[in-house]
């Protein structure tokens, strides 16, 4: 019997802690940010944006015929939302997704925090302040222990705002000197690397990717770089 209860408190430790986990990273074909993808508990996935606003939530389904395709069916279990008497800041915003619940900065937090999400499940989040370079106020900073680093205004032009790296992945970009076909494009994420056709290469080609694979797990996140 004390087995059985110690298996129990086991699996129900392993599903609190594992509960948030960051899935996926899309990257844009110019190198930006596009979308972070979050799985919480019964599989349903929340993407949401660089400043940690959600876009959307479901349960992500992908094609088979085409692996870099997914789209996101509608999740048909509860879903709650902050009351209208809430403070203004997260008012109307969605509470629940299933058993996960979500929490948000005040109007009572600092500037650059207030309205974003505070918490998904057990993973808090944090952003960029006021204090820190302008070009990163109000940036996602932290997810649970994945710290986001991104390229600031100090950093070359081709780079600035994109991200450097989240946890040990660091991620690097084409620079504003390299042939203008490549430049700010991804270059590697990690130890995988992107190369692409040059402006001095046949032009029907131009900058489409030569050599890389869209979908790359690193470090236990799926990597998707749109070309």
């Amino acid at each position: 019997m004390k087995k059985i209860f110690l298996a129990i408190a086991v699996s129900l430790f392993f599903a609190s802690s594992f509960g948030q986990k960051i899935s996926k990273i899309t990257i844009s074909k110019d190198g930006s940010f596009e979308l972070l993808s979050l799985v919480l508990d019964e599989n349903v996935t929340v993407t949401m944006d660089n400043e940690g606003a959600i876009k959307a939530w479901g349960i992500e389904i992908y094609s088979d015929r085409i692996p870099t395709m997914s789209k996101l069916d509608a999740y048909p279990g509860r879903v709650e939302y902050y009351p209208a008497t809430d403070n203004e800041a997260f008012r109307g915003k969605v509470k629940y997704i299933g058993r996960t619940l979500i929490t948000y900065y005040g109007s009572y937090d600092i500037d650059a925090f207030r309205g974003k999400v505070k918490s998904i499940g057990n993973s808090s989040l944090e952003y960029y302040s006021s204090y820190d370079n302008d070009l990163l106020k109000g940036r996602l900073k932290k997810i649970g222990s994945a710290v986001f680093n991104w390229y600031t205004s100090f950093d070359n032009e081709s780079f600035r705002g994109k991200l450097k790296s989240v946890g040990s992945t660091a991620l690097n970009y084409y620079a504003s000197f390299d042939d203008k076909a490549i430049r700010g494009k991804v270059k590697n994420i990690d130890r995988a690397q992107f190369t692409y056709y040059l402006s001095t290469e046949r032009k029907e080609y131009e900058g489409m990717i030569k050599t890389g694979i869209q979908l790359q797990t690193i470090n236990g996140i799926l990597f998707h770089v749109r070309f």
